[in-house]
């Protein structure tokens, strides 16, 4: 099969080659990839640090070609979106059945391929912060892919969505379109509580959204784009201070398990318009070098979709 095969001496990082079909374990499906989705962590450093050679990708989406062996996941001929470590940059990945969901029947398989750690990432944090109606909710970093779910699914969860963005000027707009009430800076722009965070961005931002948590609020530790080590000044987990019970918790997709219903769930929205995908670059697989650019860069806001063609 043809997959995209790390080799740094290439522009982008990435060439086209040919590999050994994947052979699936009895508790894993194999896929025929029709797209994938980019996501900033792979292009910044798993392209960079992984041996020349590797497929990388954890975002695909296409239809199942042969079924798990142990009688589980979907069908052979059913659209799915699917989410694994590695394998999906390819023509065809072997996926464990728990981490793939079903997309409806002639739904747009590049949009669904942005739902894995975009979408994935977000509705596994809002539900880490427990009910959201009539509630406060901050998404810092909502210009990027995982950012633009949350704010949307905040919203749709009947939550008053904050947003935090380096430019509110820029992207204002397009994160009010979402459901986002609330445009910022930064978290310390904002005025009282907030009852809970989904943090993208990690450093200062990390420490002053934490600082602006209600009692008995919840920062998710999503993402880490600024870099940076967080820094809390003396006192900052003092418990009598007027705000106490406020947790910070960290956050790994991989690392969970049965995502398939969640997949499923955002599939279906995506299908009938209720979540906007946000793709901001599509293209054939061919020309990956731009769009791996881009996102390096950070010229993208929303997801970069590659069509396996």
């Amino acid at each position: 099969m043809r997959a995209l095969l790390v080799d740094r001496s290439v522009p982008g990082g990435l060439r086209l080659g040919a590999v050994a079909d994947p052979e699936p374990a009895p508790h894993q499906a194999l896929i025929r990839v029709t797209a994938t989705s980019l996501n900033h962590g792979e292009v910044a450093f798993g392209v960079a640090n992984t041996p020349e050679g590797t497929v990388l990708g954890w975002d695909a989406a296409g239809v199942v070609e042969r079924a798990a062996a142990d009688g589980s996941g979907p069908a052979a001929g059913t659209p799915v979106v699917t989410l694994a470590p590695d394998g999906g940059w390819a023509e065809l990945r072997a996926v464990d059945t728990d981490l793939i969901g079903r997309a409806p029947d002639g739904t747009d398989l590049g949009a669904i391929a942005t739902i894995p750690v975009a979408g994935g990432s977000a509705l596994r944090a809002l539900h880490r912060i427990g009910p959201i109606l009539g509630k406060r909710i901050l998404v810092t970093g909502a210009t990027g892919g995982v950012g633009r779910y949350a704010v949307q699914l905040a919203h749709q969860g009947g939550a008053s969505v904050v947003a935090a963005t380096g430019d509110p000027d820029a992207h204002g707009p397009s994160l009010s379109a979402l459901g986002a009430d609330e445009i910022v800076a930064e978290p310390r722009g904002l005025t009282g509580v907030v009852d809970g965070v989904v943090d993208l961005v990690g450093g200062g931002q990390l420490v002053d959204a934490y600082e602006r948590l209600a009692e008995g609020g919840t920062l998710v530790a999503v993402g880490h784009a600024s870099g940076d080590g967080e820094n809390f000044p003396y006192g900052a987990f003092f418990g009598d201070q007027g705000r106490h019970n406020r947790s910070i918790v960290t956050f790994f997709l991989l690392g969970c398990r049965n995502l398939a219903p969640d997949l499923t769930w955002l599939a279906d929205a995506i299908a009938v318009g209720r979540v906007d995908a946000q793709i901001s670059w599509r293209g054939s697989w061919n020309d990956a070098a731009t769009a791996v650019d881009a996102l390096r860069e950070r010229r993208l806001h929303g997801k970069a979709v590659l069509d396996i063609d």
